[in-house]
């Protein structure tokens, strides 16, 4: 039965690979954004980036997730009167896109405020603006420094995809589950299951070991 169950849920591992990656890099474009406005000098977007980070952050994923696939078609269904489902695909992307972004966020934050305060110094008293230093002292520093964090942050998430399943979205675990409604042969399912999501997060942490490598170098030689 273990063997059986495997292409099924290699479909669903492939499934939960690219969700993540789509999800991860949403949350990367989000983080970014967020965690520049915490930084920056204009009230609106700190406090607005705040409470976003806190909101996303303080919350439980799997309440997200049934917040914007139930919660908001039933909302807009009160407004209007109609009925106007969310694609399974495009809430469950979201609802880990929104709560990547927040994780992300700080991330980017504590990189560029990791950077030593004297090397903006030096590059305002040679004349560059705020954003020319940004650009080309502080962001390539925070840059090599985000990368670690930011493959912890994937392998979180492609563990947190497993929460998808309550919405029906086919990813590993709901491809497991599937598998069980027919065969009622849970133990080895399950078994396959954690031994893909094993696999996957193992694959993902020595690549993330890897680019720790090739910056310590990169770092020694400059």
């Amino acid at each position: 039965m273990f063997f059986r169950a495997l292409p099924h849920l290699f479909t669903g591992a492939i499934n939960t690979i690219w969700i993540t990656a789509i999800a991860v890099s949403l949350g990367v474009i989000i983080g970014v954004i967020m965690g520049m406005s915490r930084l920056s000098g204009n009230l609106f977007l700190r406090t607005a980036s705040r409470v976003y980070v806190d909101c996303f952050r303080g919350t439980p994923l799997l309440v997200q997730i049934l917040l914007i696939y139930i919660g908001i078609p039933s909302l807009l269904f009160a407004i209007t009167g109609e009925q106007m489902p969310i694609n399974v695909y495009v809430a469950g992307i979201t609802a880990c896109g929104l709560n990547s972004g927040a994780y992300v966020a700080e991330i980017v934050r504590s990189g560029i405020q990791s950077i030593d305060r004297g090397q903006t110094e030096a590059a305002r008293s040679l004349g560059m603006t705020k954003a020319q230093t940004m650009r080309y002292i502080i962001l390539p520093q925070a840059i090599k420094r985000v990368i670690p964090p930011l493959g912890n942050e994937f392998i979180a998430m492609l563990k947190d995809t497993s929460l998808l399943s309550v919405i029906g979205l086919e990813e590993l675990t709901r491809k497991g589950q599937l598998f069980i409604a027919v065969t009622f042969a849970p133990f080895p399912v399950y078994l396959g299951i954690l031994l893909m999501y094993l696999a996957m997060t193992l694959s993902i942490s020595q690549l993330v070991a890897y680019a720790e490598r090739r910056l310590a170098v990169s770092d020694r030689s400059n």
